[in-house]
């Protein structure tokens, strides 16, 4: 267990916060401020609690340059209207020179300091002691709350803690929490859902899976790599050729381990890959030639939907089909739908499934929704993060 910042005493103290407000914008207007709030319970934390609080992100990529399309300053405009308080914003290209370690020293106590993205500094991602250092001499105690770079050996998530004493914020403990409980003592049956187009971006999340869960589905496109392992016509659909021995491993570790393994037994077709096509049905057995799966069919659906249904924990991280497009997500749907009306836990893994959540209204009806995709792949594959490793213990 990592120290939050309920752990240590704030009032008085200058706290530096690395969140992830590497939020989308059109125009120099953000169209999505879902990670914005989800630093907030941190943030106002802090602030009731008596401390200065000095925020730093990464916005896109400027690739170590300073670049004004990535710069923080309409993200700390639009900060002021989420909380209650004076949001000052450090502008330099630098992110810290005098002027900011002056204005982080003038820093009153329930006042916001926003820096520059940090990425217009080679040394972040590469994750320079130097920098490190200077970020840590704005303030007294650091807190990361960007569970979305914790994968990441930066300055800002790994470095600095080498400084400052490191807890985390809410964000990440709660990230912990589910993602953590959900891998390593889930309530079961547990139900792991896994979805996306290849099978080499997923292996080594199945294979630490089959250790703990009691059912594994497999959807979109990298079903049809295992289909055609096990002797299925599978079309035009999305293979990995070099993945088909993996893929009949996986299948009979499965088996030995005694974990219930499911594929899909039907598909919804395309001609080809394009929201305009024809679309037919087929038996996993039966896919003809030219046509491509993109997505679950309708007894699979009802397949997934049951093995759902009894389960006590589900962990679900990738689509099973291409919901991008109206006439494919279905399958998408359904399994967020069935999440949804579940009584059970319910984690779905950030990236492309935490979109489909969102893009189906089903957010409120989830345990919890990761806002971290490479974060919360990294962490389902038993991998160490480095920003959370650097925290202090309780």
């Amino acid at each position: 267990m990592k120290k939050t910042v309920r752990d240590i005493d704030v009032k008085g103290r200058k706290v530096i916060v690395r969140v992830d407000f590497n939020v989308p914008m059109k125009e120099g207007v953000i169209t999505d401020d879902v990670r914005m709030t989800a630093a907030l319970p941190t943030i106002n934390y802090l602030l009731e609690n008596g401390a200065a609080v000095i925020l730093m992100s990464h916005l896109g990529r400027p690739k170590g340059q300073p670049k004004p399309e990535f710069s923080l300053k309409p993200v700390a405009e639009h900060l002021k209207e989420l909380v209650g308080c004076p949001v000052i914003f450090a502008a330099s290209d630098l992110v810290v020179d005098d002027c900011v370690k002056k204005q982080a020293e003038d820093l009153k106590c329930g006042e916001i300091m926003v820096l520059e993205n940090l990425r217009f500094r080679p040394e972040e991602e590469k994750n320079g002691e130097e920098f490190s250092k200077e970020l840590a001499s704005l303030a007294d105690i650091y807190v990361n709350d960007a569970f979305g770079t914790a994968h990441r050996a930066h300055a800002s998530t790994a470095g600095i803690a080498a400084f400052l004493p490191a807890v985390s914020g809410f964000l990440i403990e709660k990230e912990l929490k589910f993602l953590g409980e959900a891998v390593d003592s889930p309530r079961r049956p547990f139900v792991a859902i896994l979805g996306g187009s290849k099978v080499s971006d997923k292996i080594a999340v199945i294979e630490n899976l089959l250790d703990k869960a009691d059912t594994v589905i497999i959807g979109g496109g990298m079903a049809y790599t295992f289909l055609k392992a096990n002797g299925c016509p599978i079309g035009a659909s999305l293979c990995e050729e070099d993945r088909l021995e993996l893929a009949k491993e996986l299948q009979k570790k499965a088996q030995e381990k005694g974990v219930r393994f499911l594929l899909p037994v039907d598909s919804k077709l395309g001609d080809r890959f394009a929201e305009d096509c024809a679309t037919a049905f087929a038996d996993s057995e039966t896919m003809p030639e030219g046509w491509m799966g993109l997505d679950i069919g309708p007894r699979t659906i009802d397949l997934y939907q049951k093995a759902v249904k009894d389960a006590g924990t589900v962990l679900w991280n990738g689509p099973m089909g291409v919901f991008e497009f109206k006439a494919f997500e279905d399958g998408t749907r359904a399994v967020a739908q069935a999440l949804a009306e579940s009584s059970a836990v319910t984690v779905v893994g950030g990236g492309d499934s935490a979109a489909a959540i969102k893009k189906f209204g089903l957010e409120d009806r989830i345990s919890h929704v990761s806002t971290g995709g490479g974060a919360s792949l990294e962490y389902l594959e038993g991998k160490v993060l480095p920003g959370v490793a650097a925290l202090q213990d309780k």
